[in-house]
């Protein structure tokens, strides 16, 4: 009897043990499914084709990294204020949704080293007479709430002294706001600005120079203790740098000659 309750004891213990080493990584590979936050209205990163498909850049990374992983990708449409939440509430695994890598956010969630890395541009309204970041001073202005780009431009409003800053729950209200004079001009990402203006969907806008804020730095994340997935998605960024699929996919879907630099100077090469 001894004997039996000393062996049943044991299988208890080495069951809990590896429920206890058991981790997002091993979920993801037994369950054969990665699920992806992605941003849906954010071209060229995010959007969907004439057929309704999920297609951009940030789709294809997520694809990627299931490949990696051996897994099937599914792809779960979430608007930028509500990342952070999926991912607590559970509904996805990873984002892959062209998040800053912020130090509030870090606080929350894990987040891998930079996977792409975005200038910020002025678009305006041709009607309001605005030429360059300088002369938004005094005006009122937009940009999609919760994302880097708004959170600086609230900021250099209120450090004007002038005008006001509006938040919008999407890139394209944002861009229809702009379309329809109901602000006079937005900063957001040089390639949303340029990929917004090329589709002809929202007339009398002009991309008029770029924004003096830092480089928007952005990262992959997943929930903050699981250290192993961590590890693993620094390395596939690592990985998609090394093989060229980095440069590939920016070929694709923003163009241009020059690949942003995923490394700060004087921090890390």
């Amino acid at each position: 009897m001894k004997t039996t309750l000393f062996a049943f004891g044991l299988l208890a213990a080495t069951a809990i043990a590896s429920a206890a080493n058991a981790d997002k990584l091993d979920d993801i590979i037994s369950s054969g499914v990665l699920r992806c936050a992605v941003v849906l209205d954010f071209p060229p990163m995010g959007s969907r084709d004439a057929d309704n498909n999920p297609i951009g850049f940030d789709v294809d990374y997520c694809n990627d990294l299931a490949k990696a992983l051996g897994v099937t990708a599914e792809i779960v449409e979430t608007p930028f204020p509500e990342r952070i939440p999926a991912l607590m509430s559970g509904r996805v695994d990873v984002g892959v949704a062209s998040t800053s890598d912020t130090l509030e956010r870090a606080k929350t969630v894990g987040m891998s080293i930079p996977y792409f890395a975005f200038e910020m541009a002025v678009t305006s309204n041709d009607k309001s007479g605005i030429t360059s970041f300088d002369t938004m001073k005094g005006k009122v202005v937009g940009a999609t709430a919760g994302t880097y780009e708004a959170i600086a431009l609230e900021a250099q409003v209120k450090e004007w002294g002038s005008g006001e800053f509006r938040p919008y729950q999407t890139q394209a209200d944002v861009f229809l706001a702009l379309t329809q004079g109901q602000i006079d001009a937005t900063v957001s990402t040089s390639t949303v600005a340029q990929a917004n203006v090329k589709t002809g969907n929202f007339p009398g806008i002009t991309v008029v120079g770029l924004a003096p804020f830092d480089t928007d730095y952005v990262a992959l994340f997943t929930v903050r203790e699981e250290y192993g997935f961590i590890n693993y998605l620094n390395l596939f960024v690592n990985q998609q740098v090394r093989t060229g699929r980095y440069a590939e996919l920016y070929k694709t879907w923003i163009g241009g000659a020059e690949l942003p630099n995923l490394t700060v100077n004087g921090v890390y090469r």
